[in-house]
């Protein structure tokens, strides 16, 4: 069925994109705390498939986060990128992934025990929904920025910040909707000992 659809994207890129940007905030509305909206059955796509259907979407994405308004997000698509190829993340609700970080996390990716980002540092995960069904849209954007030390000891000094593909605000720890997006922290403490970052997955590790 994925292969079919492949085929016919071209054509139905605009209607999926509506319909499925209506579901996800609807659902994101309604979700609580659970802001990821997990998806059941994500596509099991090939590393070109997967990069191939993010480049269809990708300048489209960019104009939606960028109506959010937040210079700290500016351009960020030509920050350094972490993975060759989007990948699957679990904590991101299923979604297909890009890793970017802008230059001050100049140590993202590499960190020791112990060792920490410098304030400034800002991570940004794109994201873009496929299901098994051949159901494509863009997804929310997902954004770590690192504050002077002593701002916000309750979350280790990060900032969490979610952007709806239509560049509303669903959340910012330091702003609107606080409340909305505090629990990111909660599921980044698993990772306290790499200042609370995820990794790219090995085998997406661009240069392995």
């Amino acid at each position: 069925m994925f292969v079919r659809f492949i085929r016919l994207f071209p054509t139905s890129l605009a209607a999926l994109f509506v319909v499925g940007l209506a579901a996800y905030q609807a659902g994101a509305q309604s979700s609580g705390e659970d802001a990821h909206l997990a998806i059941e059955n994500p596509a099991e796509l090939s590393k070109e498939e997967a990069l191939g259907i993010y480049k269809s979407l990708q300048r489209r994405m960019e104009r939606g986060y960028a109506a959010a308004q937040l210079d700290l997000l500016m351009n960020y698509q030509a920050w350094p990128l972490f993975n060759d190829a989007p990948y699957i993340s679990a904590t991101h609700g299923q979604r297909y992934v890009n890793s970017y970080a802008n230059r001050m996390a100049h140590n993202y990716g590499t960190l020791a025990e112990g060792e920490k980002l410098p304030m400034g540092s800002v991570l940004a995960k794109d994201s873009v929904t496929v299901t098994d069904e051949g159901n494509v849209h863009p997804g929310a954007l997902f954004v770590m920025e690192k504050l002077a030390e002593g701002t916000s000891p309750e979350t280790a000094d990060w900032r969490y910040i979610m952007v709806m593909p239509d560049g509303s605000l669903f959340g910012d720890t330091m702003g609107a909707r606080s409340d909305a997006v505090v629990y990111c922290h909660d599921c980044h403490e698993a990772v306290a000992d790499r200042d609370y970052t995820f990794f790219v997955p090995e085998e997406y590790v661009i240069g392995n």
